[in-house]
């Protein structure tokens, strides 16, 4: 067997895994125009039902203005958690396991997606390095609105209520969506937060909204089942952090004193801008089931789990290409890469075609 590590059981909270190859969440855009997962959604997650643990891609906690991609699903509408449902069950039939990640696309948003609502965000700060995709073609991000302090709770509840959902569809666990500058990730850092009062300034005010997100999680699911993923580091989505170590640490710590089932997190930047060592702060700080993700190849992902450093690893990029990924690894044999030019196209091809390896 190759790295032997991988293929041990864990528990990450109360949540029993076979193995330690999570899939990652991997935004595909195969849901309906009303943001219902599809009968394609079933197959291809049905077909990674191997992993350790799959974490289901980005899905929309709230109604109104939080689609990006116009195809992502939610979990927001009796459709949803129905079209949900036949996920859940077909990755169970197969012995497998899935947490259900609930997130709010912030300013990453456009009004073209959104029936004309304007985004919504802790400062009025676009992103400034990329367009988006609409249905008029690429545009350029809008100044998003700054929600007020008053605003928030009904954030928080749209989460409470998206996780209530995630039970009903099926789901082993949620996971928090706090990464990859979306509308939670963007309270937290302070590029994106210049604003003052509760929930701005201090590292202990702009955590606020996540916190407040997770307590009211917990209270739907339990601390066992819920986990959290943050990228201090990643620039995606014109990010950025003053000291993206120190809210590791504050973040890691204060998901510590909840007992949340585990931190899922992505250890660097995808253009390399923002470096730092995250995971010995997060390592430090959280002494639960942590969960590596960003660019681990098997052998170092088995060597950082024989060492303790990491309880299980989440792969995203090969379990585009590899619904067998687990088995691959464990035989040594050789990873698909995928086809970047079908990552969110509509359709089978891309997305549920890759094969599975020859069994002899």
């Amino acid at each position: 067997m190759h790295h032997a590590s991988l293929f041990t059981p864990v528990t990450l909270g109360s949540i029993k895994l076979s193995n330690r190859i999570l899939m990652a969440p991997l935004t595909r855009c195969r849901a309906d125009a009303a943001h219902v997962p599809t009968d394609l959604m079933v197959d291809y997650y049905a077909q990674r039902a191997s992993a350790g643990l799959i974490v289901a891609e980005a899905t929309m906690a709230i109604e109104g203005n939080s689609a990006f991609g116009g195809r992502e699903p939610g979990i927001y509408s009796a459709a949803q958690v129905a079209a949900w449902r036949k996920v859940t069950d077909a990755v169970h039939a197969k012995g497998g396991k899935i947490v259900l990640q609930i997130w709010h696309g912030g300013r990453a948003c456009h009004s073209l997606l959104n029936n004309g609502a304007q985004p919504v965000a802790p400062s009025p700060l676009r992103i400034e390095n990329d367009e988006t995709h609409t249905p008029q073609g690429k545009k350029p991000y809008e100044i998003p609105r700054e929600l007020r302090d008053d605003e928030l709770p009904g954030i928080v509840a749209g989460f409470r209520h998206a996780a209530e959902n995630a039970r009903v569809a099926g789901f082993d666990g949620v996971e928090v969506h706090g990464a990859n500058g979306y509308l939670l990730d963007e309270f937290l850092r302070d590029g994106s937060n210049q604003r003052q009062g509760p929930y701005g300034g201090v590292i202990e005010h702009r955590a606020r909204l996540l916190l407040e997100v997770v307590d009211a999680v917990i209270g739907v699911w339990g601390r066992d089942r819920v986990g959290v993923r943050i990228s201090p580091l990643n620039s995606y989505n014109f990010m950025k952090d003053s000291d993206p170590v120190a809210l590791t640490s504050y973040v890691a710590g204060q998901l510590n004193q909840r007992g949340i089932a585990f931190l899922h997190l992505m250890r660097g930047d995808f253009f390399g801008v923002q470096k730092g060592d995250v995971v010995t702060a997060a390592r430090a700080a959280f002494k639960g089931a942590l969960i590596g993700n960003m660019g681990y190849t098997p052998a170092e992902a088995a060597q950082a789990i024989t060492d303790g450093a990491l309880a299980a690893v989440a792969f995203g990029h090969h379990y585009v290409s590899n619904p067998d990924l687990v088995e691959r690894v464990q035989t040594g044999t050789a990873l698909v890469e995928p086809d970047g030019k079908t990552l969110y196209s509509p359709g089978a091809r891309g997305y549920t075609d890759y094969p599975a390896m020859a069994v002899a």
